[in-house]
């Protein structure tokens, strides 16, 4: 990574000292069916690339197109398995000191795609995570989360209510949140769950207008 400096907000990502994942990061199954284990599996070559490729309106600014920033952007995402994406697009735009940029990246077999979302500062040569929206859990184990949410949550999850998004939580964090709603209209029933799927327990869980 060089001398560039990581600048890690509070929403940033960590993983333990001297660990590429945590141990109890094994929380779901792998479209194989073995543990999955989340890792960091991009490389500053592929960044870096995906940046200069962008076909992405107004794509990555040059400036963003430094071997330290790729670096840096590589060492911060994950993937739910620790397997590089099948597709990854970027985009980023600059104002002022500060730029933003934008990695999506999807893998055949899962549900939705991750976005992550850097804060990056070329001058000083800083990179965050600003957020991180992960949906790239493979399809196989959609059904099985549901199923431990539901039961995990017992009355305060209706039975009515369908399941809409699953969003994996990177390293440290290794639970998933399941969206569910009982419409798209306004004002509908809507409770989003926290589980620790190692535990099959509710972590948290927020109703709106139910």
């Amino acid at each position: 990574m060089g001398a560039t400096a990581l600048v890690l907000a509070a929403c940033t990502v960590t993983p333990p000292p001297g660990s590429s994942a945590p141990a109890s990061s094994a929380v779901a199954s792998s479209t194989s069916g073995e543990a999955a284990v989340p890792g960091q599996p991009l490389t500053a070559t592929e960044v870096l690339e995906a940046m200069r490729d962008s076909r992405r309106p107004g794509g990555v600014p040059e400036e963003l197109w430094t071997d330290d920033i790729a670096a840096a952007v590589a060492d911060l995402v994950w993937t739910f398995d620790g397997r590089p994406w099948d597709a990854i697009a970027a985009s980023g735009s600059c104002g002022g000191a500060t730029c933003t940029l934008e990695l999506a990246g999807s893998q055949e077999g899962t549900a939705g795609e991750d976005v992550w979302v850097f804060e990056v500062q070329p001058a000083a040569g800083t990179v965050s995570v600003a957020s991180a929206d992960l949906h790239a859990v493979p399809a196989g184990r959609v059904d099985a989360l549901d199923s431990a949410a539901r039961a995990a949550a017992g009355d305060d999850l209706p039975d009515d209510l369908a399941l809409t998004a699953v969003r994996w939580l990177p390293p440290p964090d290794t639970g998933f949140t399941l969206a569910y709603r009982s419409g798209d209209e306004e004002g509908s029933c809507s409770v989003d769950v926290v589980l620790d799927a190692t535990a099959s327990r509710v972590e948290d869980l927020t109703a709106s207008n139910c």
